[in-house]
């Protein structure tokens, strides 16, 4: 693919125009991207595939995803239909020997998402994991920061943040399915995953983990249907740990129902001085925001640092929030297509934050202290 001129040809996945994942960020990502065309959409009913095709521009619709990783104007397959399908969009752009996206989570399970990693270096296309927070300007801001030293060595990182709207007493009807967590979507899967794999990216990896999740709803209302549903997710998460180079780290992922959280604040502290970081916009979560950055040195003095231009390195039309880090994605995906390169983060990186999320269950369900590295 190096040297190539014309855009990438997209195959998206549950590209459903109303209400999905893919029309609310992928679809306006994409449009500002010259790299790539959506060439081809699919949903599970013909309705909905014609219609998600013109709201995309597409020339092609389809309802079965083998199909559409196999056409030939599609070079690149997005993985964007509920966890639970993720797996088989994956395999059958593998198949077809086209690069692929998946949203997070590969797979349903760990053992899913290891099958998924070996075939897709196997197959030795490009493959990245949606995992946005990796290519939020003010992550990769702080995270040269904290490699530059601007704070001495990193001794503890603190994280609050909301988990909603996952974790609370009812939930949107079109989430009712995520309350079996066999489907691999809820609190901690989505949004402890998607933090944890941010701090990870940020301050590097987490080498033991001790845990509480907390089940407090048995029972869900199903907003606006008058129904409950049984509920076997967790909806509070306490978290412990320690960085290999040594940092304690402490996470708090609080459940609830809203829906646009009421925010986050992460504290990183040094030996030379400490960063608090709160979001810029209302609403967002921390792989999503632009962040405020607030540097107090030990002599007490107090400093706010802004995060330069250079870091946003994506079309300005692109809107704040997940848009623009859905994008950042992409764009890596693309360079790396071009360069003959693995791209970042790739579904080795989606594997390691699976298997941290695994060691994080075990500690908080044996009471016991896990060592990451060792799965």
């Amino acid at each position: 693919m190096t040297g190539r001129t014309t855009p990438l040809g997209v195959g998206i996945v549950g590209a459903n125009p109303h209400g999905s994942w893919a029309a609310a960020a992928h679809l306006p990502a994409l449009a500002q991207l010259p790299e790539f065309r959506v060439a081809a959409v699919a949903t599970t009913n013909r309705a909905s595939a014609d219609a998600a095709a013109v709201a995309a521009g597409a020339r092609h619709a389809f309802t079965d995803a083998v199909e559409l990783a196999a056409h030939p104007e599609v070079d690149l397959v997005v993985a964007a239909v509920k966890s639970p399908g993720h797996a088989a969009v994956v395999r059958a752009a593998l198949a077809a020997g086209k690069h692929v996206i998946c949203e997070w989570p590969m797979g349903s399970t760990t053992a899913e998402a290891a099958e998924l990693t070996a075939a897709a270096v196997a197959a030795g296309v490009v493959h990245t994991v949606m995992l946005q927070g990796h290519h939020s300007p003010s992550v990769n801001f702080v995270k040269d920061l904290l490699a530059a030293g601007r704070i001495g060595a990193v001794c503890a990182i603190t994280l609050v943040a909301a988990g909603d709207p996952f974790g609370g007493s009812s939930i949107r009807p079109e989430l009712a399915w995520s309350a079996d967590p066999g489907k691999g979507t809820g609190l901690l899967t989505i949004m402890a995953g998607h933090m944890l794999g941010m701090l990870e990216h940020l301050a590097g990896e987490l080498s033991e983990v001790s845990a509480v999740l907390a089940t407090p709803h048995d029972e869900l209302t199903v907003l606006g249907t008058g129904r409950t549903i049984p509920n076997r997710q967790p909806g509070q998460l306490a978290l412990a740990g320690r960085l290999a180079r040594g940092a304690v780290v402490a996470v708090t992922v609080h459940g609830g129902h809203s829906d646009a959280p009421h925010g986050f604040a992460l504290y990183i502290r040094g030996t030379e001085g400490t960063l608090t970081i709160t979001p810029v916009q209302a609403g967002m979560y921390p792989h999503w925001a632009d962040w405020h950055v607030e540097l107090r040195g030990n002599d007490g003095a107090v400093s706010e640092i802004p995060v330069p231009d250079r870091y946003r390195r994506l079309p300005s039309a692109l809107p704040a929030g997940p848009i623009t880090h859905v994008a950042g994605v992409y764009r890596e995906t693309a360079t790396a297509i071009a360069e003959g390169r693995t791209a970042r983060p790739d579904f080795t990186i989606g594997l390691r934050q699976r298997r941290l999320l695994d060691a994080v269950t075990a500690a908080a369900e044996t009471g016991v202290r896990r060592q990451v590295t060792a799965l």
